[in-house]
């Protein structure tokens, strides 16, 4: 594989949860499709309607770490901090 790619769920607990994620996520998709060295970024809810499907693909290891440094301090990290992550990240290891 080239490159760093993310694979995983975002897990909502409530309907609140999943408002959050659906006020905050057009704004996160948007920057970060625009960051360097995004190849690929989708966050898709799922048929259960609190679990979404994400997969991230960057140019290499740099970017990647970019991304989440931006992210950690962004509205979006903020406001979803607290909802469950079961993510995969391979490359990194470059």
């Amino acid at each position: 594989m080239d490159g760093v790619r993310l694979t995983g769920q975002l897990v909502c607990r409530t309907d609140d949860d999943v408002r959050v994620v659906t006020e905050h996520l057009p704004e996160h998709v948007r920057l970060t499709r625009a960051e360097p060295g995004c190849r690929r970024f989708d966050v898709v809810l799922s048929g259960d309607g609190l679990t979404w499907q994400v997969e991230e693909a960057f140019d290499g290891p740099d970017a990647f770490r970019a991304h989440q440094a931006r992210v950690s301090t962004s509205r979006w990290g903020r406001a979803t901090a607290h909802l469950e992550r079961r993510y995969a990240v391979e490359g990194m290891d470059r």
